[in-house]
């Protein structure tokens, strides 16, 4: 074997990858990084799998990483934040695609009768805390001044934060987007109770003959303040195999909507006073055509759209996607010696922060809203919410794409399904025979070894993804 002079190469990842490439199992390397469709950090697993024949006690196939020219096993990181990693938000946004459409369309074990259910998209935005720089329009669509006098340009920093910060309503913004996930909830509850009201029904007989079937995705406002995006439909009892009875109407529905968006939860705190948390005045209730219709609201276009929001989070609006709080001291500030005498922290010199918050690179609005996040979150009434933890998310700390249980499809399932296409795709391409479940254990061990791809890997994955990305975008232009 040649050793390589690669001393004359400045590039750190260039030398890593000439060295990778001139490896004798360098195939089986880039197989492992192209079959990740190019994941920007990788989990690296360390560990074995043993499959046995139960009925005769053969061992039909084993594996170890120890194998592996890394000596690891890399998979996909899955996160769903197309900032952190384009390539796995894209399969989640594909995938809640196909879970939104099944439950308007039919499919995925969702049966097509479905598309006959009375359903909406429905729009629950938050209130103001104050004014802010917009681009309001006439009635004709002719774009008006902003309150500061200004036509502001649609991708102008200035939009969304306050006119005046001094008075801006800075506890109540941050609160609101804590307590989103429970305004949601609440309203779900007199969503039931408005529609059982509506049917001349109690809420127990209404529950025998309907059911209420949702799912919703969060986004961010460029206010830095959580909306909700829902799709709700109108089921029999047993969900989507049964249509609702003929009294359970589009206009009913949205009629139930909009008074149930009169939701509040309350707030009592010596540092805020006693708010009302509620729902915005802007509601928006609009009924889901069928695919095909000549209407802008479809099914297929509905998916399309709470599926792109699915993979945002509040970097859109111009805040952080990682947590702020000092990891070896969780956010405390101090941390226990071993006979329980605190200490200040060392990594965070006592601040709880992973990075101090005037050196963060965000507007001075997002800046605003995080700092309150870290004073509320030191009061002891305030403690549940964990605002220090979720400061990065401007308080918010519900799952950003939710359903009901019998709305559609589960992503475990969607995710499942793709898996066994997979082996079974990869075991016909090693020319192995099927295996059959009922005769066939698994017995494996994995542990966790780190994340990321060594520097000339990384290098690799890239090329990958802007390999798939023009493959895409031929296949968008007509290309075959």
């Amino acid at each position: 074997m040649v050793t390589l002079d690669l001393r004359h190469v400045a590039s750190p990842a260039l030398r890593d990858l000439i060295h990778l490439v001139n490896q004798p199992d360098f195939d089986r390397a880039h197989q492992q990084i192209d079959r990740l469709g190019g994941c920007t950090e990788p989990v690296r697993l360390l560990g074995q799998t043993t499959t046995i024949d139960t009925a005769t006690g053969e061992v039909l196939r084993s594996y170890t990483t120890a194998d592996e020219p890394t000596g690891s096993l890399l998979t996909a990181c899955g996160n769903r934040r197309a900032s952190r990693c384009p390539a796995c938000s894209r399969v989640y946004a594909a995938d809640t695609f196909q879970l939104i459409r099944a439950g308007l369309n039919g499919g995925k074990s969702v049966p097509d009768t479905v598309r006959t259910h009375p359903r909406v998209c429905a729009t629950l935005t938050a209130p103001s805390f104050g004014p802010v720089h917009n681009r309001p329009t006439d009635a004709g669509g002719v774009l008006r001044p902003c309150r500061c006098g200004k036509r502001h340009e649609p991708a102008e920093a200035l939009l969304g934060t306050p006119l005046d910060p001094k008075t801006y309503d800075y506890p109540g913004a941050v609160l609101f987007n804590a307590h989103a996930g429970a305004l949601w909830a609440r309203f779900t509850i007199y969503l039931r109770r408005e529609i059982a009201a509506r049917l001349g029904l109690t809420q127990k007989a209404a529950r025998a003959v309907l059911r209420v079937s949702f799912a919703k995705v969060a986004e961010y406002q460029k206010r830095g303040l959580v909306h909700f995006h829902a799709v709700i439909r109108l089921d029999g009892p047993d969900g989507s195999t049964q249509p609702p009875p003929p009294s359970a109407t589009v206009t009913m529905l949205a009629d139930a909507i909009r008074a149930a968006a009169r939701v509040s939860v309350s707030v009592v705190s010596d540092a805020v006073g006693e708010r009302e948390l509620a729902w915005g005045e802007q509601l928006d209730v609009r009924e889901i055509a069928a695919f095909g219709t000549d209407t802008e609201l479809t099914d297929h276009a509905v998916a399309a759209y709470v599926a792109k929001y699915a993979t945002k989070s509040a970097d859109s609006s111009g805040a952080l996607d990682r947590a702020l709080f000092c990891r070896p001291c969780q956010g405390r500030g101090m941390t226990l010696t071993g006979h329980g005498t605190p200490l200040t922290c060392t990594a965070c010199g006592g601040t709880g922060q992973a990075r101090p918050l005037p050196r963060l690179a965000v507007e001075r609005h997002v800046r605003q809203m995080i700092r309150t996040c870290w004073e509320l979150g030191k009061r002891p009434e305030f403690e549940a919410l964990k605002l220090w933890k979720w400061a990065h998310m401007l308080g918010f700390r519900g799952h950003f794409s939710t359903k009901s249980r019998c709305y559609s499809v589960t992503l475990s399932a969607l995710r499942a399904a793709r898996r066994a296409w997979r082996t079974e795709q990869a075991r016909a391409h090693a020319g192995l025979p099927d295996l059959d479940p009922s005769t066939t254990l698994v017995i494996g061990h994995w542990a966790y070894h780190g994340s990321g791809y060594s520097p000339g890997a990384q290098l690799l994955a890239a090329t990958v993804w802007h390999r798939r990305e023009l493959e895409r975008q031929f296949t968008a232009e007509g290309g075959c």
